[in-house]
């Protein structure tokens, strides 16, 4: 294969920059990038300068120019067309966490429009793609046209991503994964805002997650990666905001694809798990303000409520679940979803309060069962998973359900339901402090 075409540059020359401690060009990291893309610079070179960077880190500048060239190694959308500002939310994950389903109907309802192109699962956590694909006939394959003729349409339109969106990130995850740097916040940076921004979006809400069942156990470390992520968004001129919240137990009450499409339809009705609502109308209070549609987060959230309370955000997700091919007799009547007959209860062994929850440990239970992938070539039963009734700060008797497993039969249930009982600390007095659903905001300007 022929060289990059600024073959000036000699990778082991950067790979050895990066060693000790150097700061790359821009140019440099662009050499690397379209070399790793095109297939020109081996797997080996670009796996060494990968953990080079793990162990040296990058500047704020490297890491702005690395997001900048995984970006531009592929198409970025064109959204001009749209004549209102454009405005999305990324998760780093978790368990139960389905705000996307309500928060794309409830922003663009208002007038904005909300290009998502979201992730399937892995590992422990939920993804996006897998919950949409839990209604019968949901499309989230969509060429580029009929993505912008549902944004068009009803102003939200949720689909994977495409071939040609940030095919260098395609390449180096795919490396990251099998050489022990996905942990990198530089490149977990790059790998999310590549992404992002290719949508052709204004302005990026960023919920990361910290806790038992996220990726940043350390708020610290949350801290970090979304300072980063705002950095990068606003050098790359992005309007750009990050919540840090919670993510030491489940987000709502259901965990599974068809059970958290449901519970997303029960909030969209105004209804469903209050610290799942909570933070939905936080995350699209946000997408107003930094969309110009409100002039405070305040006023965000009251105008979030107001349309939740309307009806329009409800009718928005519907018109969009039918536009993509989905069957909305599903959404009209949630019953209609996939669900899994057999029932398992996992009974509080002591009488007592829910002083913590290994959330991580729920999310692989739902995967146990099926309801999630531990490999991207695993397929995904839509129908099981589990429905949470006690969370922490609880208070519980000797036989309480803390939890429901869905799924087929008891042999399926039998890791899961270990997995469950294990995961619950129950004590006599309750925890002195409930923990918070949002830690802190990290925005720049004033608000």
């Amino acid at each position: 294969m022929n060289p990059p075409a600024s073959s000036q540059f000699r990778v082991i020359d950067l790979i050895r920059k990066k060693r000790d401690g150097g700061a790359l060009s821009a140019a440099e990291i662009g050499y690397l990038v379209e070399g790793c893309t095109d297939g020109s610079i081996p797997d080996y070179q670009m796996a060494a300068w990968l953990m080079a960077v793990v162990l040296r880190g990058m500047t704020r500048e490297e890491t702005a120019s690395l997001t900048h060239a995984m970006l531009h190694s592929g198409e970025v959308l064109d959204l001009s067309f749209l004549p209102a500002k454009k405005v999305d939310k990324h998760s780093t994950g978790g368990v139960g966490d389905k705000t996307s389903l309500v928060l794309a109907p409830l922003v663009a309802a208002d007038g904005l429009y909300v290009p998502m192109i979201s992730g399937r699962g892995l590992g422990h956590t939920g993804g996006t793609l897998d919950k949409l694909e839990s209604i019968p006939g949901f499309r989230v394959a969509l060429p580029v046209p009929e993505f912008h003729r549902v944004l068009k349409a009803c102003g939200c339109s949720m689909i994977g991503q495409t071939e040609k969106v940030a095919p260098a990130d395609r390449k180096l995850y795919a490396l990251r994964d099998v050489t022990g740097t996905v942990e990198s916040p530089y490149l977990i940076c790059a790998s999310i805002m590549s992404k992002k921004l290719a949508e052709g979006t204004d302005a990026l809400v960023l919920d990361v997650k910290t806790g038992s069942g996220a990726f940043m156990k350390k708020e610290e470390d949350a801290v970090f990666l979304a300072e980063l992520m705002v950095e990068t968004g606003e050098l790359m001129g992005k309007q750009m905001a990050a919540l840090i919240t919670d993510m030491n137990q489940p987000l709502g009450c259901m965990v599974g694809n068809a059970l958290e499409v449901q519970e997303c339809i029960e909030v969209l009705h105004g209804r469903g798990s209050e610290d799942l609502r909570e933070l939905c109308l936080e995350l699209a209070a946000w997408m107003f303000f930094l969309g110009g549609a409100s002039k405070t987060v305040v006023e965000g959230k009251q105008r979030a409520q107001e349309i939740i309370a309307s009806g329009k955000a409800f009718a928005t997700f519907r018109h969009m679940v039918e536009l993509q091919g989905g069957d909305i007799g599903t959404i009209d009547d949630p019953t209609r979803l996939p669900t899994a007959d057999y029932r398992v209860e996992v009974p509080s062994p002591r009488a007592g309060y829910v002083t913590a929850i290994a959330c991580e440990q729920v999310g692989t239970a739902c995967v146990i069962l099926g309801g999630g992938r531990e490999r991207k070539e695993d397929s995904v039963d839509p129908a099981v998973g589990i429905v949470v009734h006690k969370k922490i700060g609880d208070k519980v008797s000797v036989g309480d359900s803390l939890c429901t497993i869905q799924c087929h039969s008891d042999a399926q249930a039998a890791g899961a339901k270990s997995l469950l009982e294990e995961s619950y600390e129950i004590a006599v007095a309750p925890p002195a402090q409930r923990p918070a659903l949002i830690h802190r905001v990290i925005y720049k300007g004033a608000h």
